[in-house]
């Protein structure tokens, strides 16, 4: 009996290892091939007209030009918030941030979407971002609207906020 249960554990040590033989080539091409679709739409460097649009906006923001900003984000932005909302938003982030002094690009993600809000081209970028008063993570979703970017969405993360 003793001899039966080794190899019945023999039989299943041998039909994982064919298991496991299929498994780690299956496993190693879904990595590369994941990891070679998000190199296609990672960037380490902005195309100039994304970069420019966020220097306006962040002109914008620090000379405190609300309703420039808001005229001028996407149609997106508006839904999501009223001039009144967004004057609000950025005097609170200037009270609890500061200024704005220096940023450095952790991302930026090319998409284009064939449906949804953020149809089309679209730039999802992310900043390590010093402020006056404290550090934080912005967000800039840029939208391509009439070969024009556009600031569809701003997002602020930093523990100064909570």
């Amino acid at each position: 009996m003793n001899r039966a249960r080794q190899t019945a554990k023999v039989v299943a040590v041998k039909n994982l290892s064919s298991v496991q033989r299929f498994s780690y080539p299956f496993v190693l091409i879904c990595v590369i091939l994941a990891c070679g679709c998000a190199l296609k739409s990672e960037r380490r460097v902005l195309p100039p007209e994304v970069e420019s649009v966020i220097g306006t906006v962040t002109d914008d923001i620090k000379a405190e030009r609300y309703e420039k900003l808001y005229a001028e984000a996407d149609d997106l932005w508006r839904q999501d918030a009223t001039l009144e909302e967004t004057i609000t938003t950025f005097k609170t982030l200037r009270t609890k941030l500061g200024d704005f002094e220096s940023r450095i690009l952790q991302s930026a993600t090319e998409q284009e979407n064939g449906s949804g809000p953020l149809k089309g081209r679209a730039f999802i970028v992310v900043y390590r971002t010093k402020f006056r008063l404290t550090e934080g993570m912005e967000t800039f979703t840029m939208i391509e609207r009439n070969h024009e970017w556009k600031l569809a969405r701003y997002f602020v993360s930093s523990i100064a906020l909570q």
